[in-house]
C-alpha cells in the first residue's frame, strides 16, 4: 500500500515508517497538518495514519477536510493518546475509519491497516430497505429521497445490514467485518459507528429503521419504532 503517515513525534514516526517499509509498503511522512493536507491534495494514498494532536491543523480537522472538502474516501487510521468514548466518537464523526490508542504494538497497527484497507471493497448494485437506498456504484445513500452522508465504515455496516435485512446482524459479525482478527479491546468503537449510522439514516421525523436487539446485535427493518 501507498501510505501517508502524519505524526509529529519523529521517533514514533521513524519506528512506524521502518516497520511498514519492511513489510513492503511505501510510506510518505508529514509532521504537521498543513503539509499533510497539501500531500493529500496532490497525491493518491491507499491509507492514511493520522495523529490527532498535530501542529498547523489537528488530525480531526484534517480528516474532516479530507471527507467534506477534498471528498476523498481514503481509509484513515487515527492515532490518539485519548481514551474517552467521547474522543473516539469525535474521531469517527470527523470521518476516521478506525482509531488506535497509544501506546500500541506495530503488529496491531499493521492488522488495523489491513482491516480498514478491506473495508473499501463494497459489492455492486442498489440495495433498498423501505425508503432507504444504497447505491454501491456511486456510494450514495438516500433516505426518503434525501442524500445522507456516511463514513466509509458506516457504508460497510449499512451494506451488511441491508443485505441481511430483516434478519439480525450480531455484534460479532460487525466486529469481524470492521476489524477482522484485530478487534479493539472495548466495544466503544462499534457503539460509536452505530450511533453515527443511526444519526444518518434515522433523522427526526421518519420511522426508525435501525433497531437494536439487546444482547444480540442490530437489524434494519421497516415498520419498527423501537431504536
Amino acid at each position: 500500500m501507498n501510505i501517508l503517515l502524519v505524526e509529529d513525534d519523529r521517533d514514533l514516526a521513524a519506528n512506524i515508517g521502518e516497520f511498514l517499509e519492511s513489510a513492503g509498503h511505501r510510506v510518505d511522512y508529514s509532521t504537521d497538518g498543513l503539509l499533510a493536507r497539501r500531500l493529500c491534495s496532490e497525491c493518491h494514498f491507499d491509507a492514511i495514519i493520522l495523529d490527532v494532536g498535530l501542529p498547523g491543523i489537528n488530525g480531526l480537522d484534517l480528516c474532516r477536510w479530507l471527507r467534506t472538502v477534498a471528498r476523498k474516501n481514503t481509509p484513515v487510521l487515527m492515532l490518539t493518546a485519548r481514551d474517552l468514548e467521547t474522543d473516539v466518537l469525535a474521531g469517527f464523526e470527523a470521518g476516521a475509519d478506525d482509531y488506535l490508542r497509544k501506546p500500541f504494538s506495530l503488529k496491531e497497527l499493521a492488522a488495523r491497516l489491513a482491516a480498514i484497507g478491506r473495508r473499501g471493497r463494497l459489492g455492486s448494485g442498489v440495495l433498498t430497505v423501505a425508503d432507504l437506498e444504497l447505491d454501491m456504484a456511486t456510494l450514495t445513500v438516500t433516505r426518503a429521497g434525501l442524500k445522507r452522508a456516511l463514513t466509509p465504515s458506516g457504508l460497510r455496516i449499512l451494506e451488511l445490514l441491508m443485505r441481511t435485512s430483516p434478519a439480525v446482524v450480531s455484534r460479532e459479525q460487525l466486529v469481524e467485518l470492521l476489524w477482522g482478527e484485530a478487534p479493539p479491546a472495548s466495544d466503544a468503537a462499534l457503539r460509536a459507528h452505530i450511533h453515527l449510522l443511526r444519526q444518518a439514516i434515522d433523522p427526526p421525523g421518519v420511522p426508525h429503521l435501525l433497531n437494536t436487539i439487546h444482547g444480540v446485535g442490530y437489524r434494519l427493518a421497516g415498520g419498527l419504532d423501537a431504536p
